[in-house]
């Protein structure tokens, strides 16, 4: 079965959800893949991957305020601070969610909902820019 794998960049404005979905579609036109599915894999630690509803952005921040509140920052029981009090929440965070997504695709097209969007979930207060690696599987 072929695979075709790409790299992307993702960039997001710190504590924050960026959508990527069109990159994702992007890379499957150039796979020249019809049918099969792409796994989508965040390379950090720090930050995760969400599949949610595109429509309405309040859905994503009411998620991430959600996710705020179950895990602070300056938790007195977090030793691992070195990059500052977002660090350990952000660890956590990551671990709670997900770094990995799986979508089947037909007919050259995603199979995701109509109101569906692949996500970089920034838990870091600051900017970063992430290793996202894309690899298509299929015919």
């Amino acid at each position: 079965m072929p695979v075709f794998t790409k790299e992307l960049r993702v960039c997001a404005s710190g504590k924050s959800t960026k959508e990527f979905t069109s990159e994702i579609e992007a890379g499957l036109r150039e796979s020249g893949l019809q049918e099969g599915s792409v796994a989508v894999f965040c390379c950090h630690t720090s930050s995760s991957l969400v599949i949610m509803e595109n429509a309405d952005p309040s859905a994503r921040r009411d998620l991430e305020r959600f996710l705020d509140r179950m895990v602070p920052e300056n938790d007195p029981d977090f030793t691992h601070t070195y990059e500052g009090p977002d660090d350990m929440p952000s660890h956590i965070k990551m671990a709670l969610t997900r770094t990995a997504e799986v979508i089947p695709f037909v007919d050259g097209r995603l199979c995701l909902g109509t109101w569906q969007g692949v996500f970089l979930w920034e838990h870091r207060e600051r900017s970063h820019s992430r290793r996202i690696v894309l690899s298509y599987q299929g015919v």
